[in-house]
This record gives C-alpha cells, sequence and structure tokens, in this order.
C-alpha cells in the first residue's frame, strides 16, 4: 500500500477563470496548492502533475458526441443554436471560455489517473475534482465532466469492486447518481441544503437503493453534521465496508459561501475527511463547489493538512499569509473589507449549535432504512 499521500494538482487552474461575473471567476486550487507549500506540506515527491484525459477515456461515461461537441467549442469559442440546446454548451452556467475542454479534461483526467494509483491502495487528493453535476451528454451546473463518476469507473477497473461515494457539498449529486443508481457495489451518500438547485436528493430519493439522501436546512450548523457523521455516515459505511471511500469535500457548505445557506466551519469537513479516513484500503478526496476564494483556499489546504497528519498553526506563516492577501473577490461585497482572519488563520471558529428535531428524524429515518436493507448495505 502507498503510505504517502499524494495531492494531484496542475498549473492550468492559476489562469483559467469561467468569465469576469461567473462564480468560477476565483481562484481555488491554485491557492490549495500555493498555500500547502508555503505551509511546507506539499514536497515535490507528494506532487503529482495531472495528465489531460484523452477523448477515449472521458467516453468511459460520457457520450462521443459530447465530447467532440466540447472540444470544438474550444477550438471556435462558440457554438451553434443546436449544441447549445443539446449539450447545454455556451449557457450563464455553463460558458465558453478559453479552456473549457483543457480544463475539466485535466480535471478529469487526475481523478482517472488516482483509480490507477489506489490499486494496491493508499490515499488521494484532487481538490480540482468533485465536478458531481456532469451528465453523460450535457454539462450541468457549472460541470462539463463529470469526474467523481470517471473516478468510480477507473477504481472498479483497478481492483475496488465496492465503493462508498459520500458527498458533502451543499448541492445534490445529481450526475453521480445517475451513473451509479441501482448499483448493488455503490452507496452513495449526499447530505446537501434543502431546496438549493439541482432540488434532487429529497429524502424518499433512495437511488434504486444505492443512495441515501439528507437534505438539511438553512442555517446547518457543525453540530448537526457531527450528528449525522457519527449517527448516519461511519456506521453505514463501515458496515458496507468498502474497497475504497470516495468523498466530495465541496466547500460551498460554509457560511461564508455565495450560492448557499448552510452555516458550517470548515472544521465540519476536516473532521469528516479525517473520520472516513481508514475505513478502506483506498480513500480519494476530490474538491466540488465553493465560491468564496479565502473560504475555499483555506478549506482545501486543511483536508491536506488532515490527510498528511499536518498540525495547522494558530498564525499562518509570513509566507502562506501572503497567499491569501494577493486573493481578490472581484465584483462581491464579501470581497470589499475581508475579515482579517481570512488572512491570518486556515481554521474558522467552530460553529456550533442546536441539533434541529428535522435532522434529528430525517436521520432516524434513513438509519431505519438502511438497517431494513441488511445484506443490501452490508458486506457478506
Amino acid at each position: 500500500m502507498r503510505t504517502q499521500p499524494l495531492f494531484i494538482g496542475h498549473e492550468i487552474y492559476r489562469g483559467s477563470s469561467y468569465g469576469r461575473w461567473h462564480p468560477l471567476r476565483v481562484p481555488r486550487v491554485s491557492t490549495a496548492m500555493d498555500l500547502s507549500r508555503a505551509l511546507g506540506w506539499l514536497p515535490a515527491s507528494a506532487f503529482v502533475t495531472s495528465p489531460r484525459a484523452k477523448p477515449a477515456a472521458l467516453e468511459a461515461w460520457h457520450t462521443p458526441d459530447y465530447i467532440a461537441a466540447l472540444q470544438a467549442a474550444e477550438a471556435a469559442q462558440l457554438v451553434s443554436a443546436e449544441v447549445k440546446a443539446r449539450h447545454h454548451i455556451g449557457t450563464v452556467s455553463n460558458p465558453i471560455y478559453p479552456e473549457i475542454f483543457r480544463r475539466p479534461a485535466t480535471a478529469a483526467g487526475g481523478s482517472i489517473l488516482a483509480g490507477e494509483l489506489l490499486a494496491q491502495g493508499g490515499v488521494i487528493y484532487n481538490p480540482a475534482g468533485g465536478t458531481h453535476h456532469g451528465m453523460p451528454d450535457r454539462a450541468n451546473g457549472f460541470c462539463y465532466l463529470n469526474d467523481p463518476v470517471l473516478a468510480m469507473l477507473s477504481l472498479r477497473h483497478h481492483g475496488a469492486q465496492r465503493i462508498a461515494y459520500v458527498d458533502i457539498d451543499a448541492h445534490h449529486c445529481d450526475g453521480v447518481e445517475a451513473g451509479f443508481s441501482g448499483d448493488p457495489d455503490v452507496l452513495m451518500i449526499s447530505v446537501h441544503e434543502e431546496n438549493l438547485w439541482p432540488k434532487t436528493g429529497l429524502l424518499t430519493d433512495d437511488a434504486g437503493g444505492s443512495a441515501l439522501n439528507l437534505p438539511v436546512p438553512r442555517g446547518f450548523n457543525d453540530s448537526e453534521m457531527a450528528h449525522i457523521r457519527e449517527a448516519l455516515i461511519l456506521p453505514a459505511v463501515a458496515a458496507f465496508a468498502p474497497d475504497a471511500v470516495v468523498l466530495q469535500c465541496g466547500a460551498d457548505a460554509v457560511t461564508e459561501d455565495p450560492l448557499a445557506h448552510l452555516d458550517l466551519s470548515n472544521n465540519a469537513h476536516w473532521a469528516m475527511v479525517a473520520a472516513l479516513t481508514g475505513l478502506a484500503p483506498r480513500m480519494l478526496v476530490l474538491g466540488g463547489g465553493g465560491y468564496n476564494p479565502w473560504s475555499v483556499g483555506r478549506l482545501w489546504t486543511g483536508v491536506w493538512a488532515t490527510l498528511t497528519g499536518q498540525e495547522i498553526p494558530d498564525r499562518l506563516l509570513p509566507e502562506a499569509e501572503e497567499v491569501l492577501r494577493a486573493l481578490e473577490f472581484k465584483g462581491h461585497r464579501l470581497g470589499r473589507i475581508p475579515p482579517e482572519h481570512w488572512f491570518t488563520t486556515l481554521r474558522d471558529a467552530p460553529r456550533e449549535g442546536v441539533i434541529r428535531p428535522e435532522i434529528i428524524d430525517r436521520v432516524a429515518h434513513l438509519r431505519q432504512r438502511w438497517q431494513q436493507a441488511g445484506s443490501r448495505l452490508h458486506r457478506s
């Protein structure tokens, strides 16, 4: 088994943007790379430059016509009305930008490579991954490709038949659910904001017996996430006894995110990473949503610290502080006067609170369903 966790990244994310007004105009992966290096946590031996997935590899799940349309859109920087209508390329959510094929193909290439590198076990982090909305024949929710699906297919190809997929992004993982609905060797658990786009993942939706969907109300706090983790996620994953755990660690569920309405601190994400580590011989952690450059960069750097056993300092080194002070969030009120702790620390203050009755009831409902499933969700 590989003993050193690996960080998969690429310089393409540094200069690439979805456009001046898109939520993904902000740097994210490059910030996590730069902060991790500034803190001395990312030696060259732990860093893997992500390959760009070739069309044939992407067609393990995506249609050839769609992959060809993405490549053509990058070359021409425009699409016809027919292509826009069919593949949802060139919309407000899924705009045409210079790297419209290369960037998602690089993220997907990293996730596909992770499946191969984890053949003998270990831990891999690909923060550029986590694009969980992509559909086989169309872009969806800022996601042109679905790298979690491709990662899970790669893991399976390299010996991990039974996979637990846990998603704590603020948005439901509709694309991953489309990919593995009814698969007896996949357990999908999604904790997401109720009534938030794409408005799928209802409590009653079990994806053909393969999913535990837990929509949570606005204001969802650290204490409520801890209850869900201990009462539902960890026992369900442990009983499933997977060959691999894939964690989608979207950063849009924290208080400062501009697109969601949840109230987590980054401590909740790091606690989930720590708790899931060791429940399977293979672990892949992906990024996902997150649209405040400071909260995303700090959270995802802390994920890497958690995976590698680093002690998160109370005050950042000057080199790391410089990385955070150089960030901008143009066009949003949160970027006008950022609070000082966004520059000087990684760890948020905990956001604990009352565990509301609806959380307790929904967890109990899913526990009962999981327990009634019996052998289906337990390894024989």
